[in-house]
């Protein structure tokens, strides 16, 4: 069944709840997924360990997404293994949503409700109730500025949707943050403070996986980068390795042969 970007956004933070202070990190083992014969993705292998941030870079249709909504457990892989803190996606796909926060390129939320309420709703939703102070604390945590706190959303840029999407997953206690194309649209602060924000959630031990076409965002704040085109990791490295034109040279090569 096909769920669109807010009917994810919806259920999987109402699968998240609080979580043990575990080690834990994604593995991919041989990942292959097709469409109507179509092979969206084939024979991936990708680890994150904890506190790391890794960049899938990749044109449209090269199986980012598709990689996503796998480890999101919203599809199932056709062959190969999926794992979340060594939990196998396919066979406990409710407890390792438990694990994730999902950032889509547009966060929605309920454009009528401020930034405030609209994390105190799906806090309750995931079963957590906190007081005002504290999610005002974490709306600042995750950068949106405090006058902003009681302003309806459907006055938010997309960067601070952005916020209050990942102040849900930061309150939510998710351990694992998937973000689909996060500095598509973004001005150049808005993305500037959204790879401060991401660099702050590994450094306190989130595990971070972002799917982008954004070469230059990507280098500057991921740790490894993998390269896809039609479905296939055709290079993965360091982001210390390479300069940023380097990383395009590198990636424009990849993408014209």
């Amino acid at each position: 069944m096909h769920l669109s970007c807010i009917s994810k956004f919806y259920f999987l933070f109402s699968q998240l709840s609080c979580i043990n202070n575990i080690n834990f990190m994604i593995q991919l083992q041989n990942v292959s997924k097709s469409f109507k014969g179509e092979l969206a993705v084939k024979n991936l292998n990708l680890e994150v360990k904890k506190g790391e941030i890794l960049g899938l870079l990749g044109a449209n249709g090269a199986g980012k997404s598709t990689t996503i909504n796998m480890l999101l457990g919203f599809l199932n892989p056709d062959s190969g293994k999926i794992y979340i803190n060594d939990i196998d996606t396919s066979n406990n796909s409710q407890e390792t949503r438990k694990l994730i926060g999902y950032i889509p390129e547009n966060v929605n939320l309920y454009p009528y409700l401020s930034g405030l309420e609209n994390l105190d709703y799906f806090c309750k939703l995931a079963g957590l109730k906190y007081s005002k102070s504290e999610l005002e604390n974490y709306l600042i945590t995750c950068g949106l500025a405090s006058e902003a706190h009681v302003k309806k959303v459907s006055s938010y840029s997309k960067g601070m949707r952005q916020k209050v999407g990942i102040a849900i997953a930061y309150a939510k206690k998710a351990k694992v943050y998937l973000l689909d194309e996060p500095a598509s649209g973004l001005d150049p602060l808005a993305s500037n403070e959204l790879s401060k924000l991401l660099k702050k959630l590994a450094s306190e031990g989130a595990t971070i996986l972002m799917a982008s076409h954004d070469i230059f965002r990507v280098r500057e704040v991921c740790k490894r980068i993998g390269i896809l085109k039609n479905g296939v990791l055709v290079k993965e490295l360091h982001s210390k390795d390479v300069s940023a034109n380097e990383l395009e040279t590198l990636y424009l090569q990849f993408m014209q042969n």
